[in-house]
């Protein structure tokens, strides 16, 4: 049977627009099931690093938001700061101020960040249908899911992913389970930084996404208070106090997903729908984009197999340093993050610029 489309990705999310949108480029047709309202919301930290930034500019996306130059750990008396090096061209290092140049990094809102990808998807010509994957089959010539069939599919469904599932390549969940909590405030952002506060138990991420507007992620074990763990937080407290939250409450989690592979025949799984470890490092986007375009470049090449190595080689840095500060931030060497940062700026540097690209 000839098949209606050559790339048929599940999920209108970040990740799966920016794939159809490598598939148009490429000259591959690309037809995107998503059963939610656009523009999609979901809680996360929505600051995208300079990598981020220039993955979407080569897709032609430039959503509108904050400059971002850098990132800052806080805790009870120490801090340490770390601009972007394409911020800090000049002299900058971390603890310094910026020098000059671009902010490199970006805040923005997920439903600007989500409707921005989806203009684009819209004028490249990816075809959109409001539909539900709810199971798929495919043979040695195509793969059939929501009534399409396509000569391959790509699962971007998710952290919980229907694909994944369907495909039976989940591995059993960790032990460990970590969630996350963002709300949006109306306040001025004071600070061109990604600030994180730790805490004992949760890690807050304070990203200015617009003119007016700042977003407050907090990290942390299951059933974490959210108005709780603010007020634990003496420098977020008094800055918020009285300040209007302008969104809901949303919550995501349990972050960690692991995967035994990342392709079978015809279908193959990116962003969080392939494996994720946390949002402690704040990259999910980035490696998320890289993932799609390996992806569609192995469909483009008919060499589904070659993207196992692809996605290993995409996300390896990220697994590694991510799998690193969680079990960090898990061990009783927790309080001693942001002193040792403070102490080794360079390291601390180093680390997020390799975040960074």
């Amino acid at each position: 049977m000839k098949p209606d489309v050559d790339v048929l990705v599940v999920g209108g999310g970040p990740v799966g627009l920016a794939a159809a949108i490598e598939a148009r480029m490429r000259g591959l047709s690309a037809t995107v099931v998503e059963p939610r309202d656009f523009p999609i919301d979901k809680a996360c930290g929505e600051g995208l690093m300079p990598g981020a930034v220039a993955a979407l500019a080569r897709l032609g996306v430039t959503p509108d938001g904050h400059p971002l130059r850098g990132i800052g750990y806080r805790s009870a008396g120490r801090s340490v700061d770390h601009w972007f090096e394409s911020a800090a061209r000049g002299g900058g290092s971390a603890g310094a101020g910026p020098a000059g140049g671009d902010s490199g990094g970006l805040g923005v809102r997920r439903t600007v960040l989500q409707s921005t990808l989806a203009e684009r998807a819209s004028e490249l010509g990816v075809r959109f249908v409001e539909a539900k994957a709810t199971a798929l089959e495919q043979d040695a010539d195509g793969v059939a899911a929501a009534g399409i069939r396509a000569r391959y599919l790509l699962g971007a469904d998710g952290l919980h992913s229907t694909v994944r599932s369907l495909l039976g390549v989940e591995r059993p969940p960790a032990r460990s389970r970590r969630f996350g909590l963002r709300q949006h405030f109306r306040i001025d952002p004071w600070s061109d930084l990604v600030e994180v506060h730790w805490t004992p138990a949760v890690e807050a991420y304070v990203t200015p996404v617009g003119d007016g507007v700042v977003g407050v992620a907090l990290l942390g074990p299951q059933g974490l208070n959210y108005a709780g763990a603010l007020a634990a937080i003496p420098a977020l407290a008094s800055r918020l106090e009285g300040v209007t939250a302008v969104s809901t409450l949303r919550g995501a989690g349990p972050f960690r997903q692991r995967t035994r592979r990342r392709r079978i025949g015809r279908v193959l799984l990116a962003g969080d729908s392939s494996g994720y470890v946390d949002a402690i490092t704040g990259e999910g986007i980035r490696v998320g984009l890289a993932q799609a375009e390996a992806a569609i470049a192995c469909i483009a090449a008919d060499d589904p197999a070659g993207y196992e190595q692809a996605w290993a080689q995409c996300t390896r840095d990220f697994r590694m340093l991510t799998t690193g500060l969680v079990g960090l931030a898990a061990s009783p060497l927790r309080p001693a993050i942001v002193p040792l940062a403070a102490a080794l700026p360079g390291v601390f540097g180093a680390v997020v610029e390799r975040l960074a690209r």
